[in-house]
């Protein structure tokens, strides 16, 4: 088919919590791009917090109606005149996030840390809940044949996970403990047992996620309503505290928690970005234990890794999904992740 009779169509943020499906032109490829046939989207914590609070951290949603998304996968219809490595046909997933290649953090290899990157869903960059998408091709990662467009699109997720277990210094032997237990804190903690943790701790308020991370292979789940978590984790470590503590809530209180989960000497990373900005923390607790503090913003040189662990079964990516919707449905999609939290783990978007 020739890309002129291509249609496309994309959901719009025309308000909080409101979807409008439009359709959109088939946007035109530069010589250095793909364009390609989105066949799935997944539906992060950062979108959900766009959609329902109009912002998440320091990016706050504009007036203009915003396109949402940033995991996705899907397969190429036409490729530009400089695109050598990938051909029409070949299936990929999306790293979201065009950097200049020019100041010093993409110099030093810090590319996440770039001023001026332009990143799927972050406003006022447009996102990829649309049908066809216009993508540097250097950013389109080949899926290997034992590897569904399903799963591609979660490989940005896993990316951003691989990079926390890399941030955590995690090795053989370590006490982990994970707060949450939605997409991210599962594969955290897949991720963390990887890497040769010996004790995984994972606390959520829900018990059906925490029945999922106990199917994924966490050691201890806690729930957070139902018992004390400082408690618990001071009983599970024999009073050590942990090697490692991972915040992936993104939750002013799981945050807060941290500095007395972590033993002395240990490290705290903070990966969950919440709503608000500033929040309450104890300093004192990291004064007295000499404890590191670590924070993560997305990811650095992990898709190739990700992709490599699922191809080679290491990691089950598929079994975080808990929910598929169809294009149509994007708005009830959305209205589940919010109003029905406690029994999503991860959502997926197919555009169909």
């Amino acid at each position: 088919m020739e890309t002129k009779d291509l249609k496309n169509k994309g959901a719009f943020m025309d308000k909080i919590d409101h979807f409008v499906i439009n359709e959109i032109p088939v946007p035109e490829i530069t010589p250095d791009q793909v364009l390609i046939r989105v066949e799935y989207v997944g539906i992060c914590g950062s979108d959900v917090h766009y959609f329902h609070d109009g912002r998440c951290g320091t990016f706050v949603v504009g007036e203009e109606p915003f396109m949402l998304g940033h995991e996705c996968a899907g397969t190429i219809v036409e490729v530009g005149s400089e695109v050598k490595n990938l051909v029409a046909g070949d299936r990929v997933c999306v790293e979201p996030g065009i950097t200049c290649g020019k100041c010093e953090h993409c110099k030093s290899g810090e590319y996440n840390l770039c001023p001026d990157v332009k990143f799927l869903a972050t406003p006022p960059i447009q996102g990829c809940n649309e049908r066809y998408l216009a993508f540097p091709a250097e950013l389109c990662y080949k899926l290997p044949d034992n590897m569904s467009t399903r799963v591609g699109a979660l490989i940005e997720p896993l990316s951003t996970c691989m990079y926390s277990a890399r941030l955590s210094e995690v090795t053989v032997g370590d006490t982990v403990v994970i707060l949450g237990a939605g997409c991210i804190g599962l594969l955290i903690m897949m991720c963390c047992k990887a890497r040769g943790a010996s004790k995984v701790i994972i606390c959520d308020l829900e018990n059906i996620r925490l029945e999922k991370a106990k199917e994924l292979g966490a050691d201890y789940t806690i729930n957070s309503r139902e018992a004390d978590v400082l408690a618990e984790v001071e009983r599970l470590t024999n009073g050590r505290g942990a090697d490692i503590v991972i915040e992936a809530a993104g939750n002013k209180i799981t945050i807060a928690q941290t500095p007395f989960l972590v033993r002395q000497g240990g490290l705290i990373l903070l990966v969950g970005m919440s709503a608000e900005e500033e929040i309450t923390y104890n300093f004192g607790q990291i004064m007295a234990k000499e404890a590191r503090i670590k924070s993560q913003f997305r990811f650095v040189n992990t898709f190739p890794t990700a992709i490599a662990a699922v191809e080679s079964g290491l990691i089950l990516l598929e079994k975080i999904v808990t929910h598929e919707f169809s294009f149509n449905d994007i708005q009830k999609a959305y209205e589940t992740c919010i109003y029905d939290k406690s029994n999503v783990v991860k959502a997926l978007v197919k555009i169909d």
